[in-house]
């Protein structure tokens, strides 16, 4: 026996409203710039080879990261053999400073300035000597024993020690 009713109006699927595409269309274009953002995001921070580099002779033995980090937080003013330690540092926006303040440091470049802030304002320190780019922060460091700052990989050559971390 065949069944003669008409279909039931419940069980057909709804009409789609004529905006559901536009819907459909900015979540699909939004998940793509998710994705590409995610995709990109290695190439922005995480392929910049960055190193610390010193003058120093003492700068051949491996720091650690919270060695490190004092020494770039002006909590640590002298070397082992008890030379001064000159800090050299970028501008706060230079993409190299902010590669370095999170890829070494593991902080934010703004956590590193307030700390500076700080100890400059309650007069118990006093900040890094900044420097305007990349080939004044070699020329510095050369120059100055006791210096101690970061350069891209490329820029280190035999007159500069590259501090290992470990």
């Amino acid at each position: 026996m065949v069944d003669a009713r008409p279909p039931d109006a419940c069980s057909a699927a709804p009409p789609e409203p004529p905006w559901s595409a536009a819907v459909r269309y900015r979540r699909q274009l939004r998940s793509a710039l998710a994705g590409a953002l995610l995709w990109l995001a290695p190439v922005a921070y995480g392929e910049t080879p960055v190193a610390v580099a010193a003058r120093h002779a003492s700068a051949a033995l491996p720091l650690s990261r919270t060695t490190l980090a004092a020494i770039f937080g002006m909590r640590l003013t002298t070397w082992p053999d008890g030379t001064p330690i000159r800090v050299f540092v970028l501008k706060d926006d230079d993409p190299l400073h902010v590669v370095f303040c999170k890829q070494v440091l593991h902080v934010f470049p703004h956590q590193m300035r307030a700390a500076w802030d700080r100890l400059v304002f309650s007069g118990t320190g006093r900040a890094p000597e900044p420097v305007e780019n990349m080939e004044e922060m070699r020329s510095r460091l050369r120059s100055t024993e006791g210096g101690v700052g970061y350069l891209n990989t490329d820029m280190i050559d035999e007159s500069l020690a590259i501090i290992p971390l470990r």
